[in-house]
């Protein structure tokens, strides 16, 4: 695949993109180009949808930007790795860091879990979603990441695919080499969901619960205590070196 242009501004659309298209701005997309990055008629940009790959395309307008002329296209579509991200959620702007950073890593999913000790009840999926695609503009990324409503854990365990590999972030593992643990783990190219709970951790029953899920690796992240959103720039960086994309 050709390399990422990082010099250029990128924008998401939800329009599809073929040569010779014409895409009309909506006016937080030409505030955007026009008042944020000062850009105007004639000047060019990088344009991406996560489902036709990534394309050039020239602002138009008479004074502002108010539509976009689709050039050629730059790099093909591409694929994510089939990992799920399973957390609790946290507040606010940590969730936020979150979603960006699962997004960075090369999750496929972000699965929000509802545990006993979760101390967040609602969480806004919009303002997830409005995350991972600023992520993808800022990164380079081409395809979105699918951002899944919350349920419950044992909801979620009681639905999963029971062929998946559970990699389980356990702060009661053997402090042992998480690199081996991965590395002993059968993938079998069934999907890998990585699951890092709340900052107070899983409550008895729900930690019996998930060491007895049978495709399951315990995974101790180091031998300090990680906040949530830093576990999981841990575990998905253990999981995309041995299991994920990294590797090729």
């Amino acid at each position: 695949m050709p390399p990422a242009d990082f010099a250029s501004p990128r924008l998401f659309v939800a329009s599809p993109l073929t040569a010779g298209a014409a895409i009309a701005l909506d006016r937080n997309q030409a505030n955007y180009l026009g008042n944020v990055l000062r850009l105007g008629p004639g000047d060019t940009i990088l344009v991406f949808n996560g489902r036709d790959g990534e394309w050039r395309a020239a602002i138009a307008g008479r004074k502002r930007a108010e539509s976009l002329a689709v050039h050629s296209q730059t790099r093909p579509q591409d694929a994510l790795p089939d990992v799920a991200y399973v957390f609790a959620p946290l507040k606010h702007a940590r969730l936020d860091y979150m979603a960006q950073k699962a997004v960075e890593m090369g999750a496929r999913v972000l699965q929000p879990v509802l545990t006993r000790l979760t101390q967040v009840s609602r969480v806004n999926v919009e303002r997830m979603r409005a995350n991972v695609i600023e992520a993808a503009e800022q990164c380079g990324i081409l395809t979105l990441a699918d951002v899944a409503e919350p349920v419950r854990l044992d909801a979620w365990l009681a639905r999963r695919d029971g062929a998946r590999l559970l990699v389980f972030c356990d702060e009661g593992a053997d402090l042992a080499d998480p690199v081996a643990a991965l590395q002993a783990a059968d993938t079998d190219h069934a999907g890998i969901d990585v699951l890092v709970g709340p900052e107070g951790g899983f409550a008895p029953d729900e930690r019996e619960r998930l060491i007895r899920v049978p495709r399951l690796a315990r995974l101790a992240l180091g031998p300090r205590i990680l906040r949530a959103d830093t576990a999981a720039v841990a575990a998905l960086a253990l999981v995309q070196s041995v299991n994920g994309d990294w590797r090729r």
